[in-house]
């Protein structure tokens, strides 16, 4: 049986060993958001998670609760700003209007700022917990623009600074673009793949059309071909390229310190 490494499901004992013996926490980041007929809404979330907890698995630390809400509703969203977007919103039986800026509490640039705010927040606690190293992963891939601008901030800190938590974001696809031609889509093949790895009873192929016809809120290679197997591979590929970044980070968080330096990745592969 495979150990679990969720924070959420562990006891205090268990947590604190886990800690001791690898001070990292994974915080996955998604959204709900279309992912074609054949895939679950939470794909990105599952996504992140997945990837959080093989990296745990794979080399210690531990995985936080995913997070599905608080980005933002009206930038970056397929049922908002996809080009078939009135299509998306007819295969989900709502009025294309709901996912229109005037039925948001807040402007796009204020859900921007409430989201750097809260994952702030995230991190803030995260380094409270006792934490020597916070992986924000972003599964939806344009939250990884704000886990960037985030881990900057935090990374300039003076609690950071002083010896505190050092803060990172990742997306998978572009961990493995030197390995794989098309790493990354929209509910194509190369997620579908991801979610029939980790969450098989969750992705129906069948209710795909034949290769070649139009698929609706889906762009990349044909998710008709995808597979668990696919899926697996690309997930143990992202994660091995997490584990060194955040092995490096353990050993040499100076490096990391400085303006704009949190963000450097690939330090690990030339024994810097």
């Amino acid at each position: 049986m495979t150990e679990e490494v969720r924070y959420q499901y562990l006891r205090p004992a268990q947590i604190v060993a886990r800690r001791k013996a690898c001070p990292v926490a994974y915080v996955p980041l998604g959204t709900l958001e279309w992912h074609g007929v054949h895939n679950p809404l939470g794909a990105d979330t599952l996504q992140a998670e997945g990837l959080a907890i093989l990296c745990a698995q794979k080399a210690g630390g531990l995985a936080f609760p995913p997070l599905y809400y608080g980005e933002s509703r009206s930038e970056s969203l397929m049922e908002a700003n996809a080009a078939d977007r009135e299509l998306i919103a007819a295969g989900m039986e709502l009025p294309p209007e709901n996912f229109t800026p005037a039925r948001q509490p807040f402007s796009a640039s204020e859900q921007a700022v409430n989201y750097h705010k809260l994952l702030l927040h995230i991190l803030a606690e995260v380094q409270s917990l006792g934490f020597q190293v916070g992986v924000l992963v972003a599964g939806h891939y344009p939250l990884v623009d704000h886990a960037c601008a985030a881990v900057l901030q935090f990374n300039r800190s003076e609690i950071s600074k002083q010896g505190g938590m050092l803060a990172w974001a990742c997306v998978d696809y572009l961990l493995v673009r030197d390995r794989y031609k098309n790493a990354g889509d929209h509910a194509a093949l190369w997620e579908t793949s991801h979610v029939m790895a980790l969450h098989p009873q969750c992705v129906d192929l069948s209710l795909l059309p034949p290769k070649g016809e139009k698929l609706v809120g889906v762009g990349g290679l044909p998710p008709q071909d995808a597979t668990a197997a696919f899926g697996q591979e690309t997930l143990d590929a992202s994660a091995e390229v997490v584990i060194h970044e955040v092995q490096h980070r353990l050993a040499h968080k100076s490096m990391y310190r400085g303006h704009g330096e949190g963000l450097k990745q690939g330090l690990w592969r030339t024994g810097s």
